[in-house]
């Protein structure tokens, strides 16, 4: 199964260099996801009782070529929470937070979570968020529909007046 992507942006800030420089950093990372390779890695790791780190795994090196660091510290040192992403890049004047979801995706709104870490984060504006096509907690359940929950629960933060500070999400469905 290909992984998908859906991309939600700010268009005002379409000419911004960083905006174009995210754009190109996506189409290498979904080129990445979409080998065989890593298709084949990625499905294996979105197993039930399998955890999001072992879905990071998979990628983890490319995601470093890509010049992602694992878990960067500090970038929400001004508040009280204890939060951190899976994965940062600096860009430009902004950056990436990179978010790596499996079991919890929507359950505990681990996708919202995401996105407000996205927001509140003055070091990053840009969101690339992994979360499965089809997720199953166990082998007898119906798979859920996680992608497309995530997609149409982030669009509305891109509907005109409801903008917050993260100027585009990037959902890619393995």
């Amino acid at each position: 199964m290909a992984t998908l992507r859906t991309v939600y942006a700010q268009q005002r800030h379409a000419d911004e260099p960083g905006f174009q420089q995210v754009n190109a950093i996506s189409d290498e990372l979904l080129d990445h996801l979409n080998t065989d390779e890593a298709r084949e890695l990625m499905q294996r790791a979105n197993m039930p009782g399998v955890s999001s780190a072992e879905v990071q795994a998979t990628f983890l090196p490319f995601a470093l070529e890509l010049g992602f660091t694992s878990e960067a510290k500090g970038l929400f040192k001004e508040y009280a929470n204890k939060l951190r992403p899976d994965y940062y890049r600096a860009v430009a004047d902004s950056g990436i937070l990179l978010e790596v979801e499996r079991g919890k995706t929507t359950t505990n709104n681990m996708d919202l979570l995401d996105f407000w870490k996205c927001h509140l984060c003055t070091q990053a504006d840009y969101l690339f968020l992994m979360v499965p096509q089809a997720l199953k907690h166990n082998h007898q359940m119906t798979p859920k529909k996680e992608y497309n929950s995530v997609v149409k629960r982030l669009d509305t933060f891109f509907y005109p007046g409801n903008e917050t500070s993260v100027r585009a999400v990037h959902i890619f469905g393995y």
